[in-house]
């Protein structure tokens, strides 16, 4: 077994896709309109993997609750720093860089259009 996806509900699929391309450079591999259901499905990718994010619009939605289960989903790099850097430069809404109790930075947090948050860790050598 192994996992395949995560899917998360969007408001504006276009601010979305935006959004994961910018920030990480996912790019979508593949979609599936359901216009007679009145939903797009968009799968995203980060270069050189499989695993897929994948992004739900369902049309006239107005938007979604986030609850207060939810936590994150984690991406990895070996460049914290610099797309931390990349991300303020950006606009985009970022933590500082923190770490664990007694260990140094290794992570922050940035949050897409919908208000989910993603952890950038730094890479494990």
């Amino acid at each position: 077994m192994k996992m395949t996806h995560t899917s998360y509900r969007v408001k504006d699929l276009e601010a979305s896709l935006k959004f994961y391309k910018e920030a990480f450079d996912f790019s979508e591999s593949r979609r599936r309109d359901f216009p007679e259901y009145k939903f797009t499905l968009v799968y995203m990718t980060l270069p050189g993997e499989e695993y897929e994010l994948e992004l739900t619009y369902n049309y006239d939605h107005p938007g979604y609750n986030i609850g207060d289960g939810y936590g994150h989903i984690a991406i990895s790099t070996d460049i914290l720093e610099e797309l931390h850097k990349k991300h303020k430069d950006k606009g985009f809404k970022v933590t500082d860089l923190s770490g664990l109790p007694g260990t140094p930075p290794s992570y922050y947090f940035i949050t897409d259009p919908d208000g989910y948050q993603i952890e950038v860790i730094r890479s494990k050598y």
